[in-house]
This record gives structure tokens, C-alpha cells and sequence, in this order.
């Protein structure tokens, strides 16, 4: 896997969180830039859903991502935090935020469905 996640919890309210690192020789990052690499915004994606799927007891898919806003740059070097809570009202959707120490590197919204649906 190009990224391993450390201290994956689930809070009682639902709340899931985890920190990331990264492998520096990940594909992700040969494509962004040449002497310049930095992490792609789907990869960051890609990241929150796994934390999701990983915390959840079923098989899911991505139905959707919303309100995504990218603020921060991330190289192979940067330790992220990501957390995800359920939205409430909304089943299955999660606001989430990444960061670099206390950088907000990006936050929106993820939706995500059971894989029989």
C-alpha cells in the first residue's frame, strides 16, 4: 500500500480518525511534479475513504464528495491527520478534514454507500 495508517479509532459519536504516512517512492507522487512531487487531491481522497472503510464493520463504496476545498500542499515527508464525522441528517455522509500539524491541508464532504446498494 502507497500510505499506512497509525492509531485508527472510532469515537463513540462516530467520529473516525487516523494518522498517515507516506511512502516517499509512491507512484502518486511521480506524476506531480518532475523535482516537485506533491500529493494529488484524488490521492488525498482516496486517503479519508480509506480511513472510513477501514473503521467500518461493512463493505462501502464512494457514492459522492462535496464542499472539497484543497488549502496546503502535501510531500512524501508530511505526517497528515484525517478525521471524518457522520453528518447528522444525512446517512452515510461524512465531513472530513486533513491535516499537517495544525495546517488544514483540505475538508469537505464524503458520502459513502454499503456495497449491495
Amino acid at each position: 500500500m502507497w500510505h499506512s495508517m497509525h492509531n485508527m479509532k472510532r469515537a463513540l459519536s462516530g467520529e473516525v480518525s487516523a494518522t498517515v504516512k507516506m511512502t516517499p517512492d509512491s507512484p502518486w507522487f511521480s506524476g506531480h511534479f518532475p523535482g516537485e512531487p506533491i500529493l494529488p487531491g484524488i490521492a488525498q481522497l482516496a486517503m479519508v475513504f480509506d480511513l472510513i472503510a477501514g473503521t467500518s464493520e461493512e463493505q462501502l463504496n464512494v457514492a459522492g464528495v462535496s464542499r472539497v476545498r484543497f488549502k496546503k500542499i502535501v510531500r512524501p515527508e508530511d505526517r497528515l491527520q484525517i478525521s471524518a464525522t457522520p453528518a447528522e441528517g444525512d446517512p452515510g455522509a461524512y465531513g472530513f478534514r486533513m491535516t499537517v500539524g495544525q495546517e488544514l491541508v483540505c475538508s469537505g464532504i464524503l458520502r459513502v454507500v454499503k456495497m449491495d446498494e
